[in-house]
């Protein structure tokens, strides 16, 4: 089978970018980071610092988004507890987002051409594919935290959504949870029935959405989404 011009390199960028997220890890474990992860250890240990804790505080979320072998939540909590409420959410979502961008990027880089010249006709896929619609579904995906944030990320660079919307909805939609953790740090928790309850139904919506607006493109839907062809 013939490599599509470009693969050695691409390749390249992705394991660049997996090593680095391994050296990164590597690091904040040596330099003491809490194994258990729990906000009240994190913020501890991130007090401990001086001034390169906001410094671990960011690298810490970019990994979690990246790779994900720390989850986001107790890395927000601790962002709160470790820094204030204002600091603690501006560094967590910062954070977040920069690592969402990274891994937005190796899925592009990878993946977006194959499946735009697949499925050319798909409004998420497709070159000239709703960038309104595809906004809102990143937004409404970051609203609720059972969404793994890095497949989300990954997810989201193999459509025809452009790069600063995808920034923009990503920002916006983590903001509200964030800055609840960061605020409310340990005494907040999530109701499971709600959250997961929300998580089915923004998933059903985004499944049979692209799969409804490819069967009625005249629909008054698909006007307000833009997917008119004359947009």
């Amino acid at each position: 089978m013939k490599i599509p011009s470009g693969w050695p390199f691409r390749l390249g960028i992705a394991g660049a970018v997996a090593l680095l997220m391994l050296v990164l890890w590597l690091v904040l474990r040596q330099l003491g980071m809490p194994a258990s992860l729990s906000p009240d250890a994190l913020s501890g240990w991130l007090n401990g610092q001086g001034v390169w804790g906001p410094v671990f505080l960011f690298l810490m979320m970019v990994l979690a988004v990246v790779v994900g072998p720390i989850p986001t939540l107790p890395v927000s909590a601790a962002s709160g507890l470790a820094f204030g409420v204002l600091a603690g959410t501006l560094l967590a979502a910062t954070g977040a987002l920069t690592g969402a961008l990274i891994a937005f990027s190796v899925a592009r880089i990878l993946g977006r051409e194959a499946l735009r010249e697949k499925l050319s006709s798909n409004p998420v896929f497709a070159s000239d594919g709703s960038q309104w619609l595809l906004f809102w579904m990143v937004f409404l995906t970051r609203l609720i935290p059972l969404f793994s944030f890095a497949l989300i990320s990954y997810a989201a660079g193999v459509t025809a959504i452009h790069g600063w919307r995808f920034a923009l909805a990503s920002f916006l939609g983590m903001l509200p949870m964030t800055f609840v953790f960061a605020g409310l740090g340990t005494t907040f928790e999530l109701n499971p029935f709600v959250t997961v309850a929300a998580a089915v139904v923004i998933l059903l919506v985004m499944t049979t959405l692209p799969w409804y607006l490819s069967r009625r493109p005249g629909s008054r839907l698909a006007r307000w989404l833009r997917l008119d062809p004359k947009r």
